[in-house]
């Protein structure tokens, strides 16, 4: 949370309690699986995830934050406070398909602000399975619109007047749903014969089913109507097939009449005479299940997970094939316990299970744990059943669900490729990968950004191990990325002209897309075409945006392989995708070379200079979207003292750097006349609302007497100073601030006094120094003042020391190579008297 110091321990824990109670009462409102409260964040415009109760964190990282600009239910909901209610995946998709896309599986969702003051406070958010005529439902608008209105009531009265102190800049609280049911794990017994239809059942099926010792009828359809009268006849279908030597592969995965999961495994045996008989055994699982030694009999490998991921049974045959013992799998989050079956895409189906409540199968493969584990490397297949508390997961190897193909129709003893195990099922990606890369692209921005996505997105679901992007320019191709490829190996067809006889030139010029299958087939239509592999199969895409050429796409391919027809069709649309993405790019990139120009000729190109002062400033972009962002420093003459000044505009490019020129400007001329700060502050904040009511900005303005280092402050929703004495100590001052810049035009800027000994360092910054995605804002601050700490030991006893002190302080942000906001720095120190 974004306030140091000023929030008890008692206040957090009873915010945290509040919103708790809040989503675990949505999802008895709603009929969810999952729900959560996003509150506003120290950042404008930026909402975070405060608590989430029924998923398990890492599951939903994606979502913990979110822009108010985004096309998404919440920030909709946020936006015009009214609900966004969304009652299956259709209509999801047909609203926000970003969204949708995201989560790609059946599921409807309620999204309702909560109400407090001007603007709402944040969004009670709710996903539940797809439940047909949602909207008309009263339960969903009128109880969920109480509660919301509850929850901002408690939330306001918690604050006390304060809303700024409800702002959540933390990692969110993940919670266990309330349980549904008993905990409790049952298994039962029978043997069937086929030719009389009799079942003798033991005492533990009896008890499963429900009827008192004596009611059972023992026949087949009594067994599958008591088991699950629902797929009764696919109960029975199972048994004659067992009966007739042909098993089901896995286990059955059936729900009782209350909701429960059950597993129903069935065996061919002999009974009296040779007669032909059916075993079967129905497992139905629950925490306890540990407690339970009958489930470890089994045959199958079965394992349990809680709805937060953990894993709470396991048997035998489970932790066998998982190649591990059961005392390092039972309670340990799935990511820690297996982490080969998280990730892209099992995180999805995790995702869906625990949401839309529909089972899964999918085949995975777990690498060998070294050369003396047996079982590394097999091919599993995994089928997890969703229940209202547990999710039950059975492994079975994959050969004894086809033994003639593994997954994507290859068989399971075909060597494979760490690719091929990331979609799972290459026959998915002519049906995921659009909508995936579509919507990574959406993100993407510069032209790095647009090649990374597609590395990410694209190889991966097709296979592939080599790409390469190249760009036109006044009628040549340069290569704008590669990956894959020999090191120095494209390096000859770097700025190649349009008349070159390659395909990478023709697939452009020609507009079609070009695929050879084999090198041997690449080398007969282009001969002496230089070869990076032996062997491996080529896809040449031309990248053309609305009839404009862009570039050329290289995939490449390890091993020799066909192009379906659909897959062809699918990577030309693919292509399509990148080049409009790839222009969108370049137009930004020129963009951001105008910004750039603009704001280095708005920065300081100097610091207004004092015998008795040193100032040393500095200023990095940050590396995402724009990279030239609204942040600057100056130091302006100020009657017979100095101004010290740092501001942060919203934004990135252009209008921020514009805007942040106006500002900076204004700031000088208020400056110049001397002003008070609390006047300078107050000029400022009504001039950038008649500039643009839409844009604010936050600084923090100090005017210091050199000759004496006294000293005043004002602050509009800035972090602040940062003081280090003369002894080497660094404080966090406690400075009073009013709003940001271009919020309310009567907004006041309480001034503060301070004094700036000799040798002490004053530290002015921008949240772009402290503030780290996932981490609280007060961490980064009091990390910088321990920086300061270290690096300012030697001011005031050298010329030129405070620029140095400047460097290191900033070093770790200027070697990062992922800055998502920019960095500004202001240090200040007064000279010692001479001879002191």
């Amino acid at each position: 949370m974004a306030v140091s110091g000023e929030r008890t321990a008692g206040t957090r824990a009873r915010l945290g309690t509040l919103l708790v109670d809040a989503s675990t009462g949505a999802l008895g409102v709603a009929g969810g699986r999952v729900a959560g409260v996003y509150l506003r964040s120290s950042t404008p415009g930026l909402l975070r995830l405060a608590v989430l109760v029924g998923l398990p964190g890492p599951l939903f990282r994606p979502w913990w934050r979110l822009h108010l600009g985004r096309p998404f239910p919440v920030a909709d909901a946020y936006r015009r406070g009214v609900p966004v209610v969304l009652p299956d995946a259709t209509e999801t998709m047909r609203r926000y398909p970003q969204f949708a896309a995201g989560l790609p599986f059946p599921f409807g969702s309620v999204h309702v602000p909560v109400p407090g003051g001007a603007e709402p406070l944040g969004v009670l958010t709710v996903l539940r399975p797809a439940v047909p005529d949602t909207v008309d439902a009263p339960l969903d608008q009128e109880l969920l619109g109480r509660l919301a209105e509850g929850l901002g009531a408690e939330l306001l009265g918690l604050a006390d007047g304060e809303e700024a102190a409800l702002a959540w800049d933390g990692d969110p609280l993940c919670v266990r749903p309330p349980v549904t049911r008993p905990a409790e794990t049952r298994v039962g017994r029978f043997t069937w014969d086929p030719a009389t239809s009799a079942v003798d059942a033991d005492d533990g099926l009896r008890a499963l089913l429900g009827p008192r010792p004596g009611e059972f009828p023992g026949t087949g359809p009594a067994l599958a109507d008591a088991v699950s009268r629902e797929e009764a006849e696919r109960i029975l279908a199972a048994l004659h097939g067992t009966a007739d030597g042909k098993p089901p592969p896995v286990p059955l995965g059936v729900r009782s009449a209350d909701g429960a999961v059950r597993l129903l495994d069935l065996w061919p045996r002999a009974g009296p005479g040779g007669r032909p008989l059916v075993g079967g055994i129905v497992f139905e699982p629950g925490p306890a299940a540990t407690a339970d030694g009958a489930a470890d009999l089994l045959p199958q490998g079965v394992f349990c997970l809680d709805r937060m991921g953990l894993v709470v049974y396991v048997n035998p045959a489970a932790a066998r094939l998982a190649g591990r013992e059961r005392a390092a799998l039972l309670g340990r989050p799935l990511w820690e316990a297996m982490p080969w079956l998280t990730g892209p895409p099992y995180d999805d189906h995790l995702r869906g299970v625990l949401v839309s409540h529909e089972p899964v199968h999918v085949h995975v493969q777990r690498p060998p744990r070294g050369t003396e584990d047996p079982t590394g490397g097999d091919w599993l297949t995994l089928t997890v059943h969703p229940g209202p508390d547990i999710l039950t997961c059975t492994l079975v190897p994959a050969s004894h669900v086809d033994a003639s193909a593994g997954p994507g129709g290859r068989p399971p003893d075909e060597p494979r490729t760490p690719e091929d195990t990331v979609a799972g099922d290459h026959s998915l990606a002519p049906l995921y990968r659009p909508i995936a890369l579509a919507i990574a692209l959406t993100d993407a921005i510069t032209a790095r950004q647009v090649s990374a996505v597609v590395m990410r997105e694209l190889l991966p679901a097709f296979g592939g191990r080599r790409l390469a992007i190249y760009l036109l320019q006044e009628r040549h191709l340069y290569l704008a990325w590669e990956t894959g490829f020999p090191q120095g190996f494209l390096a000859p067809f770097d700025g190649v002209g349009l008349d070159a006889h390659l395909p990478g030139v023709e697939t452009l010029t020609t507009g079609r897309p070009l695929f050879f299958e084999s090198m041997r087939q690449l080398a007969a239509t282009y001969p002496g075409i230089p070869m990076d592999a032996e062997e491996g199969a080529r896809a040449f895409l031309p990248l053309i945006a609305s009839g404009r050429p862009v570039g050329s796409c290289i995939l490449g391919f390890d091993g020799s392989r066909g192009f379906s027809t659909q897959e062809r069709a699918v990577l030309t649309a693919l292509a399509g995708l990148i080049a409009h993405a790839m222009e969108r790019a370049q137009r930004y990139d020129s963009e951001a070379a105008l910004a750039r120009g603009l704001q280095q000729a708005l920065l300081p190109r100097r610091l207004s200079a004092h015998p008795g002062v040193e100032t040393a400033g500095r200023y990095l972009p940050g590396t995402q979207g724009m990279d030239v962002g609204g942040d600057w420093y100056d130091v302006v003459e100020a009657g017979d003292g100095l101004a010290l000044v740092i501001g942060d505009v919203q934004g990135h490019g252009v209008q921020a750097a514009a805007t942040m020129g106006q500002l900076r400007s204004a700031v000088r001329a208020f400056a110049l006349g001397d002003r008070p700060p609390d006047e300078v502050l107050s000029g400022t904040n009504r001039l950038l609302i008649d500039l643009d009511p839409g844009q604010f900005a936050s600084c923090c303005y100090v005017r210091l007497d050199p000759a004496t280092g006294q000293a005043l402050v004002a602050r509009a929703g800035h972090p602040p100073p940062l003081l280090r004495s003369p002894g080497g100590r660094t404080s966090v001052l406690d400075i009073p601030g009013g709003v940001v810049l271009g919020v309310d035009p009567r907004a006041r800027y309480p001034v503060t006094p301070l004094l700036l000994e000799p040798r002490a360092v004053l530290a002015l910054y921008t949240d772009g120094l402290v503030e780290r995605p996932g981490a609280d804002i007060d961490d980064g601050i009091a990390a910088l003042a321990q920086a300061l700490s270290r690096a300012g030991t030697a001011v005031g006893r050298r010329s030129g020391s405070l620029a140095g002190v400047a460097d290191r302080i900033t070093a770790t942000a200027r070697n990062a190579t992922d800055r998502p906001d920019d960095v500004a720095l202001l240090l200040t120190t007064r000279r010692p008297a001479r001879g002191a």
